[in-house]
């Protein structure tokens, strides 16, 4: 079993910054991959971003590259996404989950979400 809880989201004007953290407990944190995914209202949850469980290997959605770095630090067991010239399109729920891939089926276990809101 892994726990994850999010946090960092907040109300940020557009081409603002924000720092989201992910902290896990449960399983030995450096034997697993994680991402993070995000929900806007009335939309599907999609894919924002993966890290294999050595920080060595990362993904983006073809949307936030450039602008979002997923990292991690396995002796804090805690993952994080930098996001940087936020768009009001960026404004959704963000989830951090225990997987890896672009693919939400993939992965086994989630937060409970944090919310960011990007205001134009």
């Amino acid at each position: 079993q892994v726990h994850l809880v999010e946090s960092g989201g907040g109300l940020v004007q557009a081409g603002g910054s924000l720092r989201l953290s992910c902290a896990a407990s449960g399983r030995t944190f450096t034997t697993y991959a994680m991402g993070w995914f995000r929900q806007a209202p009335g939309k599907e949850r999609e894919f924002v971003a993966t890290i294999n469980w050595s920080g060595v290997n990362t993904a983006y959605a073809d949307s936030v590259k450039g602008r979002f770095t997923i990292s991690r630090e396995n002796g804090k067991n805690t993952i994080y996404l930098e996001m940087n010239k936020l768009k009001p399109e960026d404004t959704a729920v963000y989830y951090c989950g225990q997987g890896y891939g672009d693919r939400a089926t993939e992965y086994a276990y989630w937060g409970q979400g944090t919310q960011v809101t990007v205001s134009s």
